[in-house]
């Protein structure tokens, strides 16, 4: 059995999921219950980090491609960051980076968050 872990904090209005260990079809499940319960309070800008990740299957990609589109609609996004080089190469291979704002470093994408939100 996979083991999995999923904790969330929040710094001003951003969203952070970290995740550790590994994500695939029989974990999966918990990754959706957390984006789906942020949906729900109305929690749309969401950064998701991989540093305690080690694996991800197709199932863990499509938690994500199953909620990108519902996020924008209503105005908000995921960035995913501080990826291991081999979590990384599965969300390359299928072209993510085209698709996500993938970034190095989870205070990065904070920022941009934050940028945005003095914008609006």
């Amino acid at each position: 059995m996979s083991t999995f872990d999923i904790t969330s904090r929040s710094i001003q209005s951003v969203e952070i999921l970290d995740l550790s260990g590994e994500l695939d079809a029989h974990t999966a499940p918990v990754l959706e219950e957390s984006i789906t319960r942020l949906i729900d309070e109305q929690k749309y800008s969401i950064v998701v980090n991989f540093s305690s990740l080690d694996y991800i299957s197709s199932a863990g990609l499509g938690v994500f491609m199953a909620y990108i589109e519902e996020l924008r609609d209503l105005g908000g996004d995921i960035k995913l960051t501080n990826m291991k080089e081999s979590v990384f190469n599965v969300f390359d291979l299928l072209g993510f980076p085209a698709l996500y704002d993938i970034l190095e470093e989870e205070q990065e994408a904070i920022q941009k968050y934050l940028n945005s939100n003095l914008q609006d």
